[in-house]
């Protein structure tokens, strides 16, 4: 299939399945998925960075926009999607030259785990620091990110598993 079609079809489904379905869970206060960073993971290094950037930031506000949420998702997805590009260079050791072959499924599962969890933590960090934005709340803000982080972690590299062809 067109690498275009799948990247917007990768798109909306990860908008619908946020949206619909795992803005619904919120275990004990504290266990939020947000699946829809897998985007980031997701996406190919050798496509358009501003369009890249562009569509995350899309992403992250069309999840505002049925969340209520004030821009905070669009911010921390363009954070992340920012900052990926560093640390495929650091887990991945991969230069500019590498970027058009680079296939996250092809990679070593301990450099694909270091990455996601990364930038999974940073994006949660973000995010619900902006939520509670205060000092006096940062127990909530770390243990917020920590169990959210668990539970976002264990979705995405289940529906790896699942979706992913067995070669």
């Amino acid at each position: 299939m067109n690498k275009t079609l799948n990247n917007g079809l990768l798109f909306v489904f990860l908008l619908l399945l946020q949206v619909f379905v795992l803005n619904n869970i919120k275990f004990s206060g504290f266990i939020n998925p947000y699946l829809y960073i897998a985007f980031v993971f997701l996406y190919p290094l050798k496509e358009n960075r501003f369009a890249f950037l562009f569509l995350s930031f899309l992403l992250g506000l069309c999840i505002d926009f049925f969340s209520d949420s004030g821009g905070i998702h669009a911010f921390s997805t363009l954070c992340i999607a920012y900052l990926r590009l560093f640390f495929v260079k650091i887990y991945f050791r991969k230069l500019p030259a590498d970027y058009p072959f680079f296939n996250l499924r092809s990679e070593a599962f301990g450099k694909v785990f270091n990455y996601v969890v990364t930038l999974t933590v940073i994006h949660h960090l973000i995010y619900f620091s902006f939520i509670n934005f205060s000092f006096q709340n940062i127990t909530m803000v770390l243990l917020n990110t920590l169990y959210s982080s668990i539970f976002t972690l264990i979705l995405f590299f289940s529906g790896t598993y699942i979706f992913t062809k067995s070669q």
